[in-house]
């Protein structure tokens, strides 16, 4: 993708609350992802910018989180999830995505080697995938095809996978952890940053303040659990995982060593909470 089309990009409609990037068109009138009963309108009505005017007025930290590089945008914006970057043989992997790019980001990943893809948990973090993208040198974007009616734009970038795992890379798989999104992903970093690995699960699984304690929700914004048969479903993905790690969406969401054992008795406290 050349500059002139990066350009273009940064000038599309960006919604304010979420922070979507609506790739295809000059101007838009409602965000689907915030009329989605899982997000909201904002509260002074639905409200638009740029990506262009959000790098303006932010930054993107670096900051290491627990042995893995994460970007945030600094003042926070809209949802405030942070992106990571995994080292691989073949070039690092991007998971999650930002509603900005700076040329200072672009740069400073530059430095630390090329990326070589992006994956994205579900809809609310897509953001400015396609602007990214463009801005790495056009990697491809995976995401799982059980959400493909989310993306509302065509672009040889993106990659849809099915099924419940996808192989990124030897390290890396994409796995399936349908609840909060059907086709909601996590990304499990089978060999690092320690042993036992990690999982990278989106807002699937969410660490609590307690940061041993995880929820699973279907609307973390207006609080809406998931059904029994929902949680069901998705700890029967999350079952066959093996990671000690646990990194969360959000700044300082981590447990580190015996997550999974964490994770599991975060099912069972959820499911007693169901029984009353």
């Amino acid at each position: 993708m050349t500059e002139i089309n990066i350009l273009a990009l940064s000038r599309v409609p960006v919604c304010v609350t979420c922070g979507t990037q609506y790739p295809d068109v000059e101007q838009r009138d409602d965000c689907p992802v915030c009329r989605d009963e899982r997000q909201f309108v904002g509260w002074d009505g639905q409200r638009w910018t740029t990506s262009a005017e959000v790098a303006a007025g932010h930054e993107i930290r670096f900051e290491d989180a627990a042995g893995v590089m994460t970007l945030q945008l600094s003042p926070r914006f809209a949802i405030g999830q942070r992106a990571f970057l995994i080292p691989q043989a073949e070039g690092m992997v991007m998971w999650e995505c930002l509603s900005a790019v700076t040329a200072a980001a672009v740069e400073r990943i530059a430095g630390m080697g090329h990326v070589q893809a992006i994956a994205i948990s579900h809809p609310h973090f897509y953001s400015a995938m396609l602007e990214w993208s463009a801005a790495l040198g056009g990697v491809p974007i995976y995401l799982h095809e059980a959400d493909e009616a989310w993306v509302g734009f065509d672009s040889p970038f993106l990659r849809f996978w099915g099924g419940d795992r996808f192989a990124l890379t030897d390290a890396i798989d994409l796995v399936h952890l349908p609840g909060h999104f059907e086709g909601s992903s996590g990304l499990l970093w089978k060999a690092g940053p320690r042993p036992g690995g990690s999982l990278f699960p989106g807002d699937a699984i969410q660490i609590g303040m307690n940061r041993r304690i995880a929820s699973f929700m279907w609307s973390y914004p207006n609080a809406i659990p998931l059904g029994r048969k929902s949680l069901a479903r998705l700890k029967a993905h999350v079952d066959p995982l093996a990671f000690s790690d646990l990194y969360g969406s959000f700044d300082g969401k981590e447990m580190i060593g015996d997550a999974k054992a964490s994770v599991e008795a975060s099912f069972a406290r959820y499911e007693a909470a169901l029984e009353g």
